[in-house]
């Protein structure tokens, strides 16, 4: 019984006949760029988050690209963020021509670690990316209070975090932005590359949707340059559909979680931990263990799919190499790249397969 990291097959099974009238019903109109279904899903998606206004983009990438030009990052500026993430959050910041600069993360959520924020800021920072790794929001109350202190904007990556809660409200009402992605493995999963933005600043709003479709409102008449960056019509009408399902996944994610949490007990590994003030929505589960090249070739010979992220921080990668950084700067980043390791996690998961999986988890041999 082979049991894959994600199933996106199941999920599709399981609201077919919705998903195939909306698909079909797009055909059908040949309204295939922007229009009602782009601007239907940037209003619901919005809302879901708490939030006044969305913007549909062609992935997440593009949202947080827009979003830092938007608020006004150019050449000279340095951005705050983290070297535990997948590079879209840094690739973002360079495509602006600002400066990357790291700080650590906290070994409990891996997320941003704001003790040390302030100590990275320099008259040249300009903004604050937070991101909210495997589902985990990161401690915002600290990282809005520092960005008022210092006058910097505050954008999160909440690219893995749809439906996240910090101390009762979504990721995406925090920042001043927020951005995410729609990717297909993603718990709100389109059927190709999509993505948003979201915030109740209007000015900067009008800024990302000029911006997101060549510049301009009318036709042909262009305010300022742009970009192409703007969500397909067929994914915007997936991802209305899969929104209406959210929360009943995420529910289920939680579910398979805590069953995961409960049967490695007293296993030796190290299970995610969801702090105080957050509810984790379990994009990933990511278990820590010291032996993880030895867990994860046996589960892969028993034909369970795992995945490191990730295998080697930013700050080490050779795309980076001309920042100046060195082994050793983030030593909990570096200590995460080592030892962390994906376990299956989607809603459809059963509770047999997370029983197989935990068996031999725990088998020595």
């Amino acid at each position: 019984m082979h049991i894959p990291l994600v199933d996106l097959k199941r999920q599709y099974l399981s609201i077919k006949k919705e998903i195939d009238e909306a698909i079909q019903k797009v055909i059908d109109n040949s309204a295939f760029i922007m229009g009602e279904n782009v601007e239907g899903f940037e209003n619901e998606f919005a809302k879901f988050c708490g939030i006044k206004y969305g913007v549909g983009t062609s992935s997440g990438t593009t949202a947080l690209h827009l979003a830092l030009v938007a608020c006004g990052v150019k050449q000279g500026d340095e951005v705050i963020t983290v070297p535990y993430t997948f590079i879209a959050t840094t690739e973002a910041i360079s495509h602006t021509a600002a400066k990357v600069v790291f700080v650590d993360i906290e070994d409990r959520s891996y997320n941003m670690d704001s003790e040390k924020i302030e100590q990275a800021i320099t008259e040249k920072t300009r903004a604050i990316i937070p991101v909210h790794l495997f589902g985990h929001p990161a401690d915002m109350d600290k990282i809005m209070e520092i960005a008022k202190k210092h006058n910097l904007i505050v954008i999160e990556d909440a690219c893995q975090a749809h439906g996240a809660e910090y101390k009762g409200k979504k990721v995406g009402s925090l920042g001043d932005i927020a951005c995410f992605s729609f990717y297909p493995g993603k718990n709100l999963g389109a059927y190709g590359d999509a993505g948003m933005a979201v915030s109740d600043n209007q000015a900067l709003v009008e800024k990302m949707r000029l911006l997101r479709n060549h510049g301009y409102q009318k036709k042909y008449y262009h305010e300022i340059e742009g970009y192409n960056y703007r969500l397909d019509a067929i994914q915007a009408a997936i991802l209305r559909v899969k929104l209406r399902h959210l929360e009943e996944w995420t529910e289920k994610r939680r579910k398979n979680a805590k069953l995961y949490d409960e049967l490695l007990k007293g296993s030796g590994v190290k299970t995610p931990l969801e702090m105080e003030y957050a509810k984790h929505v379990y994009h990933l589960y990511v278990i820590g263990i010291e032996k993880r090249e030895e867990l994860y070739l046996r589960l892969k010979k028993n034909e369970i799919s795992t995945a490191i992220h990730y295998p080697l921080p930013l700050h080490l990668q050779q795309a980076y190499s001309y920042l100046g950084y060195k082994k050793g700067d983030f030593p909990i980043s570096e200590a995460c790249t080592e030892r962390l390791l994906s376990l299956p996690m989607f809603p459809e998961l059963t509770e047999d397969e997370i029983k197989k999986i935990v068996e031999i988890i725990k088998k020595k041999n």
